[in-house]
């Protein structure tokens, strides 16, 4: 078995919960930004939410240097 068998598969994958206190904003500002259509991808598998890590990370990286409206 190689350590990517081990792996849990949703490792890379992090919870609205998760992600909001990495951001340090309420998870309800997520579900905000979805409908405006500003939110970072998510995954949707079953009625539960999850963001990649990598996905979040390059969303990070696409709002650098944009001012707020």
């Amino acid at each position: 078995m190689n350590s990517q068998e081990s792996k849990p598969l949703l490792d890379d994958y992090m919870s609205p919960n998760e992600l909001a206190a990495q951001l340090g904003i309420c998870s309800r500002t997520l579900v905000r930004w979805h409908l405006l259509g500003i939110a970072p991808p998510k995954t949707m598998i079953g009625r539960k939410v999850y963001y990649k890590r990598s996905s979040v990370a390059a969303w990070l990286d696409a709002r650098e240097g944009r001012v707020a409206a």
